[in-house]
């Protein structure tokens, strides 16, 4: 790749990285306005969740044609390629976070629109503030190629992990001592569950990011690997 090449590779990969970082943003507000009209009842705030989730999707085609764009235009070296792909599974996770926000907004919708809610009083926030602030984590440690924060995010999912076990477990507790809790337990359980995916693909953004620095795979190589390949 000669000078001029790799220099307008460069500029194309960083717009690129700018874009996924505000696509980020985006999802990350996804979740947020799901969660508050989860914990206050706001209908209108439910339905501009639900509504705003095509705009993802939008970020996420547009993102991946990019990608499609640089790798037939610049033909990058085997480093550059290795991180075009992993900032295209890094759009795929973050479209896929979106859809949970919006899972979240319409059981909100759905438990808030019943004349007569009983909803089972379990405690979500805890999970869910973990799980933003996961997030908000991987996407800081993609825009500064942090491997230390990275593995802070791994670990921090089994403590999200955990959690959902934990809420899981006093749903099922509900629903055998009153069947009323049935219908809103299986609700909440399915938040919940949304929760967990979210902490599972900020995992997976971290993971990316020690492959676009270090060239390694360590989806299976547990926290500690990690934390290894992060402190070497």
């Amino acid at each position: 790749m000669n000078e001029h090449i790799a220099k307008q590779f460069d500029l194309d990969l960083e717009n690129i990285r700018t874009r996924v970082l505000q696509m980020g943003g985006r999802v990350e507000q996804q979740i947020t306005k799901a969660l508050e009209a989860l914990a206050g009842g706001d209908l209108a705030l439910a339905e501009q969740v639900i509504d705003n989730d095509h705009m993802v999707n939008l970020d996420e085609v547009e993102l991946d044609e990019a990608c499609t764009h640089i790798i037939a235009r610049r033909q990058p070296t085997a480093s550059d390629l290795r991180t075009v792909m992993m900032v295209i599974k890094t759009i795929t996770d973050l479209e896929r976070i979106g859809d949970e926000a919006k899972k979240i907004a319409k059981k909100a919708r759905a438990i808030h629109s019943d004349s007569t809610p009983f909803v089972p009083r379990v405690p979500l926030q805890h999970a869910a503030s973990l799980a933003l602030e996961m997030l908000r984590k991987a996407l800081d440690a993609f825009a500064r190629m942090d491997l230390a924060a990275a593995a802070q995010v791994v670990r921090q999912d089994q403590q999200v992990d955990a959690e959902f076990k934990s809420i899981m477990r006093q749903l099922i507790t509900f629903m055998m001592e009153d069947p009323r809790t049935i219908s809103r337990s299986l609700d909440l359980l399915f938040i919940a569950k949304s929760i967990e995916r979210i902490g599972d693909h900020a995992k997976n953004l971290s993971e990316y990011v020690v492959y676009m620095v270090k060239g390694r795979d360590v989806r299976h190589i547990g926290v500690e690997g990690i934390e290894r390949e992060a402190g070497e």
